[in-house]
Formats: structure tokens, sequence, C-alpha cells
């Protein structure tokens, strides 16, 4: 029997999420997402996990997309796929505060890009030092990283060419980029955030390491060899 096809509606925005062995965070994220953001585009791009992050995420998101390993390579890939008109970048181990009413609100203020406050996991004071920390940095700067859900139009991130495609700093690349022409929308409710990567390598060894990564790239030092710094400390 013949049917119409029917249109489905365009997504007012999309939560674009780049994974790599997220086996352990993935399916609670999503589910979170959907129960929370019902009319959201979940896209998820995979950057050729080992363990079970693909086969936990395909039933629970809207598109499953594979890329070659690489954050800015996988948030573009999931930019050119996503149908919203509005792109937030999400870590899997990261959740949003702000809530689907609160958001569609920002949303109505018609903001090119932004970014939220950070919260890190974990009751100890030095993350609440940490967290604070990073907010008033963000907010002065207007230079904000992927812990915090970036956020561009659909329409903005294609006139600005997408994430700078490197290897590491590709999130405050786009910052930098975006702020040049535009202001950012600070959205007030925190994303709360996995603190996993102070608790591995150590509060102070990874606050120092941050700063110093951060003026490296500041001062032109290539985003290789940060890499490198970052994840085998040479």
């Amino acid at each position: 029997m013949w049917r119409r096809a029917v249109a489905l509606p365009t997504p007012r925005y999309s939560f674009v999420i780049p994974v790599l062995n997220e086996a352990g965070h993935i399916a609670g994220l999503l589910t979170t997402l959907r129960q929370r953001f019902p009319s959201a585009e979940l896209v998820v791009v995979d950057g050729g996990s080992d363990d079970l992050t693909v086969q936990r995420a395909t039933p629970l998101c809207d598109r499953l997309l594979h890329s070659p390993p690489g954050r800015a390579l996988q948030m573009n890939r999931g930019a050119r796929e996503a149908a919203g008109e509005y792109l937030f970048f999400l870590h899997a181990d990261s959740i949003p505060g702000v809530d689907a009413t609160r958001l569609a609100a920002y949303l109505e203020r018609k903001p090119l890009w932004g970014f939220c406050r950070v919260q890190l996991s974990g009751d100890s004071w030095a993350f609440r030092v940490i967290s604070n920390c990073i907010n008033w940095r963000s907010r002065l700067t207007r230079v904000s990283t992927g812990d915090q859900m970036q956020f561009v139009s659909r329409k903005c991130l294609r006139c600005f060419g997408g994430f700078d495609e490197i290897p590491l700093m590709e999130d405050v690349a786009l910052s930098k980029r975006l702020r040049r022409e535009l202001s950012p929308l600070i959205i007030a409710e925190p994303v709360l955030t996995s603190s996993r990567r102070w608790q591995e390598k150590g509060v102070v060894k990874t606050v120092l390491q941050m700063w110093a990564l951060r003026l490296g790239f500041a001062l032109g030092v290539s985003p290789a060899r940060l890499r490198r710094i970052y994840y085998d400390g040479r």
C-alpha cells in the first residue's frame, strides 16, 4: 500500500559526542540526554574504539558515525552529518546541568556560539577551586575548552570552517577564532564533568601541565608536540 512520506521536523539542536573507548560512560550519558532533551538529536562519532562503546551507543543514539581518531576530526564529522540548527559538543564523561526549558530560553536569544560553566565531579575542595578558576578565566578571556560543552550554530560553524584539525587545542583554537568576531553566550548552569584526569595524574601536576600546554600553544608550539607532552610526557 502506498503511503505519503512524512517529513520529520528538523531538531533545534544536536549533541555531538566524540568517543574513543568510552564504554563505561556512553550509555549513561545517552540515556540521560534522551530523558532530559527528548527532541534533541544525539550524534555519536567513534574514533576506532576497541571496547564496547559502539555496541552500547548504537541503540541509544540517532546517528552512530565513524571517523579516524582525533577529537577535531570526529567533531567535524559529526557537525557535517548533524541536522540541528545548533550543535552542542559534549564529552562522554560530562553531563549538562541545564534542562530543556532553560536551554530553549537561551537559544531564543539566537546566540551564534557559546559555552557553559563547568563543575568538576567529586567533593574535594581542590576541584571546587579549579572549577571556579576555569569559569573565571573563560569568562574573562572568552576562551573555552571541550569540558564546557561548547556550542555553535551550524551556519556559523560552517562559515568559520569547523574545528582546526589539529591533534590538541582544537577547542581553544575555535574559541579564539570566534571571539574575534562574536561574543559568546555563557550558560550559567554548569556542565558536570569527570575529574578523572586530575585524580589519575594528581591535582597539582595536572594544573601545571594545563598551564604549560596553554602557554605553549599561545607561544606557537605545534599541537603535535603539545599532544606528545600531554599524553606521553615528552
